[in-house]
């Protein structure tokens, strides 16, 4: 089981609990993005992958890699309507996991929301990243994690 994070976009305070996970748990941790990410030495089960090209690369990079048992973060709902059929557990940044009941309906509202930037409509965004959702990233990947590392 690998724990893959979509670094193009993640807050640092994701990156960090991400760090810990992968120390307390011993869990292979691939940070991929199409920009260099620095990765703190001492975590030996932490690698990063930079990938040359557009911004779709590195999407492009873990979902041909990850396999079902494997869990990953990112922001990215195309990558994740990609990700989830294939039995990874995907959550976002501000801890919402996306599901085969749900990630059809966040990618239409995407793509409709996409189409209204693209006509010049201002659509606003998420709000700000703070306390409550950088706990419950926390919280939520905890339990993809041990859900994943659950024997059987």
């Amino acid at each position: 089981m690998k724990l893959w994070i979509d670094a193009d976009a993640v807050p640092r305070d994701v990156k960090a609990i991400c760090l810990k996970a992968s120390d307390r748990l011993r869990l292979e941790t691939i940070f991929v993005a199409n920009q260099r990410v620095e990765t703190l030495a001492g975590y030996t089960h932490v690698s990063a992958v930079r990938v040359e090209g557009g911004p779709d690369v590195a999407d492009r990079y873990i979902a041909e890699r990850a396999v079902a048992g494997d869990v990953a973060v990112t922001a990215d709902i195309p990558l994740a309507a990609l990700l989830v059929p294939n039995g990874v557990t995907v959550i976002d940044p501000r801890g919402e996991q996306y599901t085969a009941e749900t990630i059809g309906e966040r990618l239409s509202v995407r793509n409709f929301m996409d189409a209204l930037r693209g006509a010049g409509v201002e659509t606003g965004g998420h709000g700000t990243y703070g306390p409550r959702e950088k706990q419950a990233f926390a919280n939520a990947l905890d339990r993809a994690l041990t859900r994943a590392l659950r024997p059987g």
